[in-house]
């Protein structure tokens, strides 16, 4: 058994060990940051973007995929994006030994491997709007300290592209990506902000950038996706233009929704325990786990029962494991309970006699499933076991928060603040110096908190401008 650093004390070193020993990854691969995907690992991927693509098709997007490479001459087309890409990228020089006359980009995201197409693909108002996105590797240059799942060199990547035919119909569709993340966030379980970037921080080529921002104890943060908006940012440098229905032409509007494989990362730093692991139901590899408990002189009726109850779960469609193996059943219970599988059923002599096998959820809630009703009995405990972690995740997210007066309330912060800033660079960055972190952004939509009107500028004191803006450690 692994005695596992304590959470609030040593977060990342608690992080790392649970990753680890959760056998979510492996990161003995020979390039740095660039890790391998285990087969526990893989399959809670999986169900995360099985519910990203079912959430994002249902607002009418449809999946492409798109080269790795990109040349580097439509790369530098976009200057603002080029610049701040550059000291990133992956760089292919030579094909097999021949010099390449263009040098060849690795994909570090696809705005420009995309919209040379979108200028042949967008012509007439009747084309529009193009909401369009595919799930890929994309590489990037990480010089910081890599960590799996948050700061990585390959990351596994969602990216939605879009084109609109003018401010408005882009800005619903911002709406709409802020709207559907809600609804992959309650499957997750992951309460979140969405916080509108400050100018100097947004998305290189962006005229608007929206963070979604969760809270991962002290005054962490991890951003989670964004949304952006272009306006006409890129659709001039790479001419995608349509016609009007009354035959004038016009550059499209567009907008951007990119998540990663950091959602798998965040799950494991919001549910998080002592134990392990604590996956809710929609992305756990095994939603249940069963658990025959072979007795001296107990025969096989333990090991048939479980088989049995299996068989019954696998038909209704349940992610379930049958754990027949020779391991003593309280290292199996350890080891679950460090892979954070929503529920365990234990079957021993007794239970196979009563056909009822003892249950156990990841927070620890003891009770029975009867064999003749496992189908609907598991469904509800599973129903349950979301509700108490979505509610022990809010209650965690809501305690996060605190509000700060004045610069000097901000060193050492243990809790994200939530400040009144007037707006200026010059002040963002004295709010930044001061709690030695970034300033966010201000709120976009709901908050978790109350706070009424915002008081005067905390750096500057002048209350024309002020609003609400959020100070943290991201990650």
């Amino acid at each position: 058994m692994v005695d596992l650093p304590d959470k609030s004390a040593a977060f990342i070193d608690w992080y790392l060990a649970v990753v680890e020993e959760a056998h979510l990854t492996d990161k003995r691969y020979a390039v740095k940051g660039m890790n391998i995907w285990t087969p526990y690992g893989f399959a809670a991927r999986r169900n995360l973007d099985r519910v990203i693509v079912r959430e994002i098709e249902a607002t009418g997007s449809l999946p492409v995929e798109f080269p790795a490479l990109i040349p580097a001459n439509e790369f530098a087309k976009e200057k603002e994006h080029i610049k701040g890409f550059d000291a990133q990228v992956f760089w292919i020089t030579k094909g097999g030994e021949s010099e390449l006359d263009i040098p060849l980009v690795l994909r570090p995201t696809s705005e420009t491997a995309m919209y040379p197409v979108f200028a042949l693909w967008v012509r007439s108002h009747r084309d529009l709007p193009l909401n369009v996105y595919q799930i890929v590797n994309v590489f990037r240059y990480e010089t910081k300290t890599t960590r799996p799942f948050l700061r990585v060199r390959e990351i596994h990547f969602f990216e939605e592209h879009t084109c609109q035919a003018d401010e408005a119909h882009a800005t619903e569709r911002v709406r709409s990506n802020l709207a559907a993340f809600r609804k992959m966030a309650e499957a997750y379980a992951l309460p979140h902000l969405a916080i509108r970037r400050p100018d100097w921080d947004k998305f290189p080529g962006a005229h608007v950038s929206i963070a979604l921002d969760t809270p991962v104890g002290g005054a962490r943060t991890l951003q989670l996706g964004t949304v952006h908006l272009y306006q006409e940012n890129f659709s001039g440098p790479y001419g995608i233009r349509y016609e009007a229905a009354d035959g004038s032409s016009h550059l499209v509007h567009q907008t951007t929704f990119g998540l990663s494989e950091r959602l798998l990362g965040a799950i494991v730093a919001v549910h998080g325990d002592r134990k392990g692991a604590v996956f809710p139901s929609p992305v756990a590899p095994y939603e249940v786990v069963i658990v025959p408990i072979v007795g001296t002189g107990g025969g096989d009726a333990p090991r048939t029962a479980a088989a049995e109850l299996r068989d019954r779960l696998l038909h209704a469609g349940r992610r379930v494991y049958l754990d027949d193996g020779e391991e003593r059943p309280g290292a199996k219970f350890y080891r679950w309970e460090l892979q954070g599988v929503p529920l365990r059923l234990d079957v021993g002599r007794r239970e196979a006699e009563s056909r009822s096998a003892t249950a156990v959820d990841r927070l620890g809630r003891r009770g029975t499933v009867a064999f003749d009703r496992a189908e609907t009995e598991v469904a509800d405990r599973l129903r349950e076991f979301d509700r108490a972690l979505a509610e022990r995740a809010d209650d965690a997210f809501r305690a996060a928060f605190a509000p700060a007066r004045g610069l000097d309330e901000l060193a050492g912060s243990s809790q994200v603040r939530y400040l009144s800033w007037c707006g200026t660079e010059e002040c963002g960055h004295r709010i930044e110096t001061a709690i030695d972190g970034a300033l966010l952004g201000t709120p976009e939509g709901e908050t978790p908190f109350t706070g009424g009107t915002p008081g005067p500028c905390i750096a500057c004191g002048r209350s024309d401008g002020a609003r609400w803006a959020f100070a943290a450690h991201p990650l």
